[in-house]
């Protein structure tokens, strides 16, 4: 009997050891479960490496040699991540009511604004938007991060499914959808299409979405795109980079996108202060490509209100109005100027530190890119949303949507240029009715509220083109600035 006591009370300690035990393993699994979580926090705040990003791709292989480069990509592709992908975004589940190709067109910044459109209008009508076509010298290497990172909103896929290809033997159903339309236009008549024929390819995709009266959730989805999601590609994003950190190096810096490249001549019908063989020149070149429609154009009327670019000669003069200071680096954010250096010469001799992309990188680096346009402007839509001031001579796609990303960044200083009004100041100035003080006075009284401050965008009803553009003041996406210093006398 004795025995058995002291077996039980052998076998109760043993047991309230197991006890024990299993509290220790109990709180060591919730205190790992914890730290875990931790850890899982701390990534989620590292955009690079937890949240997965919407990327445009192109090329497929790696070769520094290949010149065939796409314009927007992933700064973090998955090819060359040593760590393990990054968890997915929950899945946005609804039943689909077809499938949406899209080929964008245009430029760099306008096939931007097309994406981000697209994304939008799939998502408002439940579609699944197959991955977007770029233009004929881009193509998609891997869209996985694409797809991944809108997930949540939309289904995106690489192409459209086995079952379907007869759609596109047979002809696909094309249309371009009316410019400027509101989300009512999709669902009323751009959806019943789609139901009908499973599959709808917009053919052109630019200036397709309004830039007001949307709902919030919507313009908010397009600035994600825009300013979360795309991304260049990591040769342009490198290159970037290293311009603006020779930039950096050196101090301030003030980006002057200056259009003045032959094209835009030509095509504007713009060609004050040109000689009269450079006007002929810019009309040939304008009457040889018949989808410009405009053919005889007044340039000088066209000046004085304000809608042609101003001529180096006339920037270098608002410069020194603006009070940029003479050693100040002037970075040139464009193509070939017309005139070649020659017409940069007003220029140099007043701002000597004139620094252009050539001039920091080597032939080499930038071979792949030389005769690709786009990529070129990439690099300098890099810089130009890193710059200390943005200036543009004209209010074009590339300008406009630098400004709306330069607000999104915080307000970034961007000095919106009154041409019709610096237009008469510069002819009163060189016709001497205006002392240079007189001058200079009045351009800065002009611009002391043009400087990127937060403003509501101005709406035209039943004129769009007229009215601000969403990409330029994506207001509904917008905090209030840190700072209010937004002065003239801190250039």
């Amino acid at each position: 009997m004795v025995e058995r006591k002291k077996t039980a009370v052998g076998g109760g300690a043993v047991a309230g050891g197991g006890r024990r035990q299993g509290v220790r393993t109990w709180a060591l699994r919730v205190g790992t479960s914890i730290m875990l979580w931790t850890m899982m926090m701390q990534l989620s705040s590292m955009p690079h490496v937890w949240q997965p990003r919407l990327t445009c791709f192109g090329g497929r292989g790696r070769d520094p040699n290949s010149t065939n480069y796409s314009i927007l990509e992933s700064k973090y592709p998955l090819e060359s991540s040593k760590t393990s992908p990054p968890a997915l975004i929950p899945r946005r589940v609804y039943k689909s009511n077809g499938y949406l190709l899209v080929s964008c067109n245009g430029g760099l910044n306008q096939m931007r604004a097309a994406i981000c459109d697209m994304v939008t209008i799939a998502r408002y009508l439940n579609l699944t938007l197959v991955v977007p076509e770029l233009d004929k010298r881009s193509f998609w290497a891997d869209p996985r991060h694409f797809i991944n990172s809108l997930r949540d909103e939309v289904k995106i896929v690489k192409s459209l499914p086995n079952k379907l290809d007869s759609k596109v033997t047979s002809g696909l159903f094309s249309m371009p959808p009316v410019s400027w339309s509101r989300e009512t236009y999709y669902l009323n008549q751009v959806l019943p299409l789609i139901r009908k024929h499973k599959v709808l390819h917009f053919d052109k995709t630019d200036a397709r979405l309004a830039n007001n009266d949307l709902p919030t959730e919507l313009q908010m989805l397009r600035c994600r795109v825009n300013y979360e999601a795309l991304r260049f590609t990591p040769q342009i994003q490198a290159l970037g980079e290293k311009i603006i950190s020779v930039l950096r190096k050196n101090g301030f810096f003030v980006v002057l996108h200056l259009r003045y490249e032959m094209d835009m001549l030509a095509f504007s019908g713009c060609t004050h202060g040109c000689s009269d063989a450079e006007i002929n020149e810019l009309i040939k070149m304008r009457y040889a490509y018949p989808w410009w429609k405009e053919k005889e154009i007044d340039s000088e009327s066209k000046r004085l209100e304000g809608l042609c670019p101003l001529t180096p000669e006339e920037m270098t003069l608002v410069l020194q109005a603006l009070g940029i200071p003479r050693d100040t680096q002037i970075y040139i954010a464009s193509g070939e100027i017309y005139g070649g250096e020659g017409r940069l010469a007003a220029l140099k001799s007043v701002f000597p530190k004139i620094v252009r992309k050539e001039m920091i990188l080597s032939s080499y680096e930038l071979g792949p890119f030389q005769n690709h346009s786009t990529q070129m402007a990439a690099l300098d839509y890099l810089v130009s949303i890193a710059s200390d001031i943005f200036i543009p001579s004209y209010d074009g796609n590339m300008a406009r949507v630098v400004e709306g990303h330069r607000r999104y960044n915080g307000f970034l200083k961007t000095i919106l240029l009154h041409r019709k009004l610096l237009v008469e100041l510069l002819d009163l100035y060189h016709e001497e009715k205006l002392s240079w003080d007189q001058f200079r006075n009045a351009v800065i009284e002009v611009h002391k509220n043009r400087i990127g401050l937060p403003t509501l965008r101005k709406a035209i009803p039943g004129r769009p083109k007229e009215e601000d553009y969403f990409y330029a003041n994506p207001q509904e996406c917008l905090s209030s600035p840190k700072t209010s210093k937004y002065q003239m006398d801190m250039l």
